[in-house]
Formats: structure tokens, sequence, C-alpha cells
């Protein structure tokens, strides 16, 4: 929104028109260039964008100097037909070094205030070379991005892309899934003018902003900031219902495992304070551990390791009826008049219904975070997510980017107290006081 201004760059985008995808995939590549370019700030002295479509031939669809307006780029976009033949990957980014970066087209010289984006879209093994010519591309000042899709070889997008390859290198299982890769590069893309609005920083205290810079200072000793109800003592019963199904992949799961425990570290577990518990969904739904099983962080870390992935479908509805007649029952270790959050965790669309116990775990008063990867269907989100609905979802198109959603969630959750108040100030004290006494020993 208005917290986000886009850097100028050069961006061109590289889309493969190869006959594997099909008409009706290849639309869905287009909805994607036009959602990403719908987020930019487009003109001659700001972003320029140019598409390069290509399969055994390439061919330029928009220069970097063609239209200004976001109109005129989309309206481009929407005229662009698949060439149908083989995957000369190597061969386009040959294209993108001569011609479409080139000032003939429309790029600009090197300059420290902008930058050059390629973004390949693939979907198969190119029938030529790519590494030389990316490293060629890369050494030109050029940033890659690497979109792979269904059976695409995975060492050839790692071979174009520019590092860190966690950053730039993506894959979908379908074209499918494509557009949801739209808020990465809009991310990707933004220069955050105000980053203290956004709440997106490590300010404990005071925040105070210049452009691209978060600045913390200190408050006086008796106004320190709001006590979280994990970490500061007051009760919370905290469920997670974690998406256990096939799409999620062994190695995503571990770091679901990771998300659950960076949560986790910023309670203060007890009998009195945090309670966690865990259920785990897929074609069925299981309970890891109820609410006070474990007495300490360390105890439901170690149970959170452990966990064993179902891989199977994607139950919501039921899993989020499980939550409502089960995990916050007394049976279940919840406690009458505790405060009871729910973080539900998905990467897909539900096999079943979720309307009827979304709006029951609201209406009974627990406070539902929705958090989705991936696939995950924002719609579906919100409709779990409780009022105001900005504030309790959150979506990322990719796994590895979850624990910055987790740090978030950590602030969520909190509750609130007057940092002025005398109870407030003496567990201030305590613990100042406690750190003192180590730091002595």
């Amino acid at each position: 929104g208005a917290l986000c201004r886009t850097k100028p760059t050069d961006l061109v985008f590289i889309i493969d028109s190869s006959r594997s995808v099909r008409p009706h995939e290849f639309e869905k590549i287009k909805v994607f260039v036009s959602r990403v370019i719908e987020g930019l700030d487009v003109g001659a002295n700001a972003t320029r964008v140019g598409v390069i479509n290509y399969a055994s031939a390439v061919r330029s669809e928009v220069a970097l100097q063609g239209p200004q307006s976001k109109a005129g780029l989309l309206q481009a976009v929407r005229a662009i037909q698949p060439l149908s033949t083989g995957t000369m990957t190597g061969l386009a980014i040959q294209f993108a070094i001569s011609r479409a970066f080139s000032a003939a087209q429309g790029g600009r010289a090197a300059a420290p205030d902008f930058k050059k984006v390629a973004i390949v879209v693939t979907d198969g093994r190119p029938q030529d070379g790519v590494r030389d010519v990316a490293a060629r591309a890369r050494a030109a000042g050029i940033e890659i991005f690497a979109i792979g899709v269904g059976r695409v070889d995975m060492g050839t997008l790692r071979q174009m892309a520019s590092e860190p390859l966690d950053e730039h290198v993506d894959y979908v299982e379908s074209y499918s899934a494509i557009e949801k890769l739209t808020h990465k590069f809009q991310e990707a893309f933004c220069v955050v003018s105000d980053l203290c609005a956004t709440g997106d920083h490590d300010c404990e205290q005071l925040c105070l902003s210049t452009p691209g810079f978060c600045h913390c200072f200190p408050l006086p000793l008796l106004c320190f900031p709001s006590a979280c109800s994990g970490s500061l003592g007051s009760a919370l019963d905290l469920v997670f219902l974690i998406d256990g199904s096939k799409s999620v992949r062994p190695e995503n799961f571990e770091l679901v495992k990771k998300f659950i425990n960076q949560i986790v570290d910023s309670l203060e577990v007890s009998e009195r304070q945090a309670q966690v518990g865990l259920v785990q969904y897929s074609s069925s739904v299981r309970q890891e551990f109820p609410l006070g099983q474990f007495k300490s962080k360390k105890d439901i870390k170690a149970a959170v390791k452990k966990m064993s992935y179902m891989e199977k479908g994607t139950m919501t509805g039921q899993a989020l009826k499980y939550l409502v007649d089960s995990s916050f029952s007394a049976i279940n270790g919840a406690r009458p008049g505790v405060p009871k959050v729910g973080i539900v965790f998905t990467d897909g669309r539900s096999q079943d219904y979720i309307s009827d116990a979304a709006k029951k775990a609201k209406d009974s008063g627990f406070r539902m975070f929705a958090v989705g990867v991936g696939n995950a269907v924002e719609d579906e989100l919100r409709e779990i997510a409780s009022e105001p609905v900005a504030e309790h979802y959150f979506y990322t198109a990719d796994f590895r980017t979850i624990s910055r959603i987790g740090k978030k969630l950590q602030m969520k959750i909190c509750v609130e107290e007057d940092p002025c108040e005398c109870k407030s100030i003496v567990k201030f004290q305590t613990k100042v006081e406690e750190l003192i006494n180590s730091l002595q020993q």
C-alpha cells in the first residue's frame, strides 16, 4: 500500500512457451506477469518492463522502451501468444543480455539508484546450456530469479539464479499455483519508506524512521515495553493446528517444526502461565500432545522435533472441528477463564468445508490466527482468522520465509499490559535484578 514504493528497475520477464506449456497454462503465466506489474511504479523514470517469449526461437514481446503505463503494459501482456516449439532457455538469456537490456531497447546504464532484474519462468529441461550464459548475465549486473514449474530440472534453475539461491529460486507444482508468487515479487521490489509504520522491525521501545532505516531509542525505565502473555506471566492456552498433507513435502515439514518452536521460544511455559498443545491433520486428525502435557519449553520443542509427517490429504474443516470440540476442552488440559489462541497452518485448499467450524471457533471466543504458504487459498485463511482479519492472517509463497511470519506472530499473541502499572514495574525490576545477579556470578 502507501508504505511501499518500488525502486526504479529495468525488469525483463523471460517466459517459456514451449510445447510442454499448454495454452491454458500459458494464460496462468500471463496472469502472474500482470499481477507483478500491477504492484510496480511504472514509468520512463521509474520501473520499465520488458517481456521475452521463448521456445526454440526467441521473440521480444514488450521492450523496455515500450508502454510506459500499467494499462499499456497489461494490454500488451494479454496479447502474447505461445510459440509451442522447443526449450532454448540459454538462447533466451543471451537475447536478454544482447538485446532486451540494451540501450537500443530502452535499457539504462547501470547506476546505484536502480537495478536490472530478469525473472525466468520455465517448466522443462533446456535443450541448450544455461550455466555460462547465466554467469555472463550476472556479471553484467543482471539479477536473475528462476521460477520452475512441474517437472522442471531444479539443477538448471540453480545454474541460472543469482545468489543467495534461497531467495532467487522458486518452485511450484503447477501453473495454477504460480500466481501465489506474486506476493514474493511485490515484496522483492518494494522499498519501504516508513519501516516503523509497518511494525516489521526489531525495536522493542521507541522507533523512528528515516528513509530505508529504522532507529531504536530507549524509553525511561518506568515505561518499558508492553508485557507479553507468554514471556512475563499472564496465562495463555495456545494450540497449533498444523497441515501435514502430502503437498507440504518432508523438507518443508521440517521448516514448519522450526516455525512452531520459534513461537514456543517466546513463551514462558508453566502450569500457571502458557500451555501449548499441538494437532496435526491431513486426511484425518491426530493430537500430537494436549495442553499442559509438557511443563517446559525444552520438552515441548523436543516433542515437536519428534513429530512424524502424516503425508495424506487436506481436511482443514475436520481439523477445525476437532480444535473446537476437543483441543480446548478441560479433558485436554484447557483452563477455564484463560485466553484461548489457535494458530492454523496450511499450504493448500481444504478438501472439505471450513465455514461452520471456523465460525464456531470464533464464536466460542477463541482468537484464531491463519497462516498460509504456497498453494493456500487466501479466502479460506480470511475465513479462519479472527477480527480484525488483516491482523490475524498471514501468507507467504515460500516455506523458507515463514520465520518472518513467526516473528510477527510472537508479538501478535501478546496480551498487552499497562507498562507503567505497579505490577509491571515490579516484574521488570525483578527481571533486571535477576540479570544483574547472573552477570555478577
